[in-house]
């Protein structure tokens, strides 16, 4: 009896560390997607080969984009 009774009154604890738990995995997925970054870079690249922009704008860029991807690599590591 005391076992359905701390279930019923526990449950809403429970499901709300659980959902807390997936959220925090989530947003840890999303904020280590270096996948994106990679894409970015292959876009910059492609955008400076049609000559879209200037060498400037593609080295500032692309050191931002690596920049990005150092600081991911640094998360994950320490995690």
């Amino acid at each position: 009896m005391a076992f359905i009774v701390d279930s019923l009154l526990f449950s809403p604890l429970k499901f709300t560390i659980w959902l807390a738990d997936k959220l925090r995995e989530n947003a840890f997925q999303e904020l280590t997607d270096d996948a994106k970054v990679h894409e970015q870079l292959l876009q910059l690249q492609m955008r400076y080969e049609m000559g879209e922009i200037d060498d400037d704008a593609y080295e500032t860029e692309e050191n931002q984009l690596l920049e990005q991807l150092e600081r991911i690599r640094q998360i994950k590591e320490e995690r």
